[in-house]
């Protein structure tokens, strides 16, 4: 197990650099990593500041209100629960280990996948099974090509035994459809899969809702999420599971309890406070993340736009705030340049342009595609006053900084493949 994992995360480790180039003075456009970019409102900030003094150990599960909460709110987008089924912990990324680590097999992912499924996969000890996105969306393995890559990695002798969705996705920002997550579900079942189905983006849909997992498989479907997206509280650390009702969930839900013992002990007693306000809706908090919805909508979809109109192929963002453009039809161009692969596209755009994206090879692309995962949620403002005021406006497009950045980043794009200037992430080209 020593070395399974020999490197920092992709992800933590280019917010990291950024932020260290921007201390230093450079000017750097920051789409590398997916931190939500919003401020806390003021009550939950309350909730927070209420429960300061707790500061004893709670349950491993977590305490009797924030389960129940978490209960109400998955029961209230249609998925009846109890709290008993809940297990809460310092972010969704502790829970995505402790499920790869107590259910048996290896580990069947998307690509491009999330950069930690894949490392965490490792630590555990496991074989990952990377199967290719459709062409739709991502988060979802091609169901035509599932099966096959279930016999061919049996008869290499792997023994796939759990499946990772993502829905919506990250990196590509936009959802499964319904038909793909209810054919590879089936296969799940069909082959013994349990199925782990990260939901951490689900509250963010840009029109509508995600299809679920659980729907088609709910006695094999654990769900996880968590509150760093939806509310932007990434650096608070609460995450929260559901595991299905029957024997196999009633048998899988004590052992992650005897993993949480072990590593975590219980989500911070104030941020379970924080879990019980915001699980039960208040309409302040659905007013915030409704803003927050339309807010990422916008922005990536200008950022999009503006990759389309550099000559970049990249589906448009669904959910969240993220997007994954191809270079490839810029190949040509690009060779000119010395870029044949995705880290020197990710590399030149930083070192010339000053424009931070994650190379596609982080989530599981081949080294030579020519693909980036993309971050929008970073422009939204320096200071939580810009923040306020990006959440706020009716037209976040026109604000002085988010227009800057968009201008730094048609430049950038212009510079690197010579393609024209437009203006296609204004206000006009994203209704």
């Amino acid at each position: 197990m020593w070395g399974a994992v020999t490197m920092h995360s992709a992800t933590l480790a280019i917010n990291e650099a950024l932020q260290a180039r921007r201390a230093a003075g450079e000017k750097v456009l920051h789409l590398g990593f997916g931190e939500a970019g919003l401020p806390v409102p003021d009550p939950v900030a309350a909730a927070l500041s209420a429960a300061a003094r707790r500061n004893g150990y709670g349950p491993v599960a977590g305490s009797a209100q924030a389960r129940e909460a978490a209960a109400g709110w998955f029961g209230r987008r249609g998925v009846p629960t109890g709290a008993e089924q809940v297990l809460f912990a310092p972010g969704s990324k502790a829970l995505l280990f402790a499920l790869l680590a107590v259910l048996p097999g290896d580990v069947v992912l998307p690509c491009p996948a999330w950069v930690s499924y894949a490392a965490q996969a490792a630590l555990a000890g496991k074989r990952t099974v990377s199967v290719p996105v459709p062409a739709q969306a991502g988060g979802v393995p091609d169901p035509a090509l599932l099966e096959q890559a279930l016999r061919e990695a049996r008869a290499a002798g792997a023994r796939p035994g759990i499946l990772v969705l993502t829905v919506p996705d990250n990196p590509t920002g936009t959802i499964g459809r319904p038909e793909h997550l209810r054919a590879v579900c089936e296969i799940a079942d069909r082959s013994g899969l349990a199925v782990v189905c990260d939901e951490i983006y689900a509250e963010l849909c840009h029109h509508g809702s995600a299809p679920m997992a659980v729907r088609h498989l709910p006695e094999r479907t654990i769900i996880t999420s968590g509150l760093s997206k939806s509310m932007a509280l990434g650096g608070w650390r609460i995450g929260f599971a559901r595991v299905p009702t029957g024997p196999w969930g009633s048998r899988l839900l004590p052992e992650l309890v005897g993993v949480a013992s072990e590593i975590w002990s219980s989500l911070a007693a104030p941020m379970q406070a924080v879990a019980a306000y915001i699980l039960q809706d208040p309409p302040e908090v659905l007013s915030h993340i409704d803003a927050a919805r339309r807010l990422h909508a916008r922005v990536a979809a200008a950022v999009h736009a503006t990759f389309t109109t550099a000559g970049a192929v990249c589906r448009r963002p669904e959910a969240g705030f993220y997007l994954y453009p191809d270079f490839e039809p810029m190949r040509p161009a690009l060779e000119a340049l010395g870029i044949t692969t995705g880290s020197a596209l990710a590399a030149t755009l930083l070192e010339q342009q000053g424009v931070g994206v994650l190379t596609g090879e982080a989530f599981g692309d081949t080294a030579r595609g020519l693909r980036a995962r993309v971050a929008t949620s970073l422009l939204y403002g320096e200071s939580d006053a810009e923040r306020w005021t990006a959440l706020r406006s009716d037209d976040p497009l026109s604000l002085p900084w988010i227009a800057a950045s968009l201008e730094h980043l048609r430049s950038a794009l212009a510079a690197l493949t010579g393609a024209p200037q437009g203006r296609s992430g204004s206000r006009g080209s994203v209704a």
